[in-house]
């Protein structure tokens, strides 16, 4: 996401999911009507499966801003005390987070390049099947030295987006709102950016608040509009559809008819589903060539020692799948860019089978127990080359199976079609 900064006013994202005059009037009674109309057609309609998993039974790790910053291991928040309103750190008053409501599944985020407009957002709230609509702030943005892809959003309405245990923390929105930022685990532990510790931002000290699931696979950092807003991110230019009923890959395509050129526009958490033919039963040739393996494990132990770095895609430095990702292509095999995706390359088989050049898979993610956190690549006898985690360098290292999802053996063509 490199959306262009513009900073003119536009309808938050409390004005698609409240009641009041205007665009907010407009869009809620378009909902209501097509909903009401829909189900009067009784039209059946394709149930999308998110395969990324936007689990309920995720943990939360948090603490209120009102507790000392000590830097002490992180601790699992289930019911805690709703934090009193705090004062961000250039002292501006702090809005009440509003209860949960009904709950959303998110189903397409789009990006455009300028702040969506009212007339544009009442053409979208007409489409079929749309049941909520929500406006972000979304950009790339430097967070400990690290280019973190970042939402800013009204915590009030956003809570109703993100997986059940993660929209009901209270804590969580209440230190959002506050101006913390939340991470996703995967940046917080294998990124080095523990919980509650203060990161260097565009624009001054940030806290980490929370570790939680977004369920946005793409999204690792979530912040507040206020915040937003501090960090440079644009206006309004990034909006969250939930259409549980409707077919989301023609959805999207509906959508983009609907704005200029230059929008992005993505199923959210989009992967292929996990093949289920086994190994054996794929045809010859569905696999990579010997010559293959031996070149993309000879330019994985090429980068042996060299220094793990969130997000990093080589050549000097590299994360888990980063490193997947470029030694595969010196194979000339093209892959998905993270973990989950790369997770849905070929079919499974089991550890006893595994051969040197198959994937490894681990779930570390406590908040998020059924996403794909880590990956490795096998090198034979037991072992495995991978980047650990930050602090640590590419490495070969005995295979742990503590956590271990499985073992995928890739298939180019299979990793070709992984969006």
């Amino acid at each position: 996401m490199h959306p262009e900064r513009h900073r003119r006013a536009h309808p938050g994202p409390a004005d698609l999911t409240r009641g009041g005059s205007g665009i907010r009037q407009d869009l809620g009674f378009l909902l209501r009507s097509r909903r009401r109309r829909d189900h009067r057609r009784l039209i059946p309609f394709i149930v999308v499966t998110l395969v990324a998993v936007l689990t309920a039974d995720v943990l939360l790790l948090t603490e209120n801003r009102e507790a000392a910053d000590e830097p002490a291991a992180a601790e699992p928040v289930r019911a805690r005390q709703t934090p009193q309103q705090s004062l961000m750190a250039d002292a501006h008053t702090v809005r009440p987070v509003a209860p949960v409501g009904k709950l959303h599944k998110p189903h397409v985020f789009v990006v455009t390049r300028k702040p969506f407009s009212q007339k544009q957002l009442q053409k979208i709230a007409r489409l079929s099947g749309i049941r909520a609509m929500e406006l972000a702030d979304a950009a790339s943005v430097m967070l400990d030295g690290k280019r973190v892809q970042t939402l800013a959003v009204e915590p009030s309405t956003f809570r109703a987006y993100t997986p059940k245990v993660t929209a009901t923390s209270d804590p969580l929105w209440n230190n959002v709102a506050a101006g913390d930022v939340a991470v996703s685990f995967v940046l917080g532990n294998d990124g080095g950016l523990s919980l509650h510790r203060k990161i260097n931002g565009p624009s001054g000290p940030l806290r980490i608040g929370a570790y939680a699931t977004t369920g946005f696979g793409a999204v690792d950092a979530v912040v507040s509009k206020d915040t937003g807003r501090e960090l440079g991110l644009p206006r309004d230019n990034a909006l969250i559809i939930s259409a549980p009923k409707a077919d989301s890959a023609r959805l999207r395509d509906r959508v983009l008819k609907l704005l200029p050129k230059g929008t992005q526009a993505a199923l959210v958490n989009p992967v292929r589903p996990q093949p289920q033919v086994k190994a054996r039963d794929w045809p010859t040739g569905a696999f990579m060539t010997g010559d293959q393996l031996t070149v993309a494990l000879r330019a994985a132990a090429s980068k042996l020692g060299r220094p793990y770095v969130w997000g990093a895609e080589g050549p000097d430095s590299f994360d888990c799948s980063g490193l997947v990702q470029w030694a595969f292509a010196q194979a000339g095999i093209r892959m998905p860019r993270v973990t989950h995706q790369q997770w849905v390359t070929g079919p499974q088989v089991p550890l006893s089978q595994a051969h040197p050049g198959d994937l490894l898979f681990w779930r570390h993610d406590p908040t998020n127990p059924g996403y794909i956190s880590h990956v490795a690549i096998y090198w034979g006898d037991g072992k495995m080359l991978h980047a650990p985690r930050t602090g640590d360098v590419v490495k070969i290292v005995p295979v742990s199976t503590r956590n271990l999802a499985g073992v995928v053996r890739v298939s180019p063509q299979a990793a070709a079609k992984v969006r």
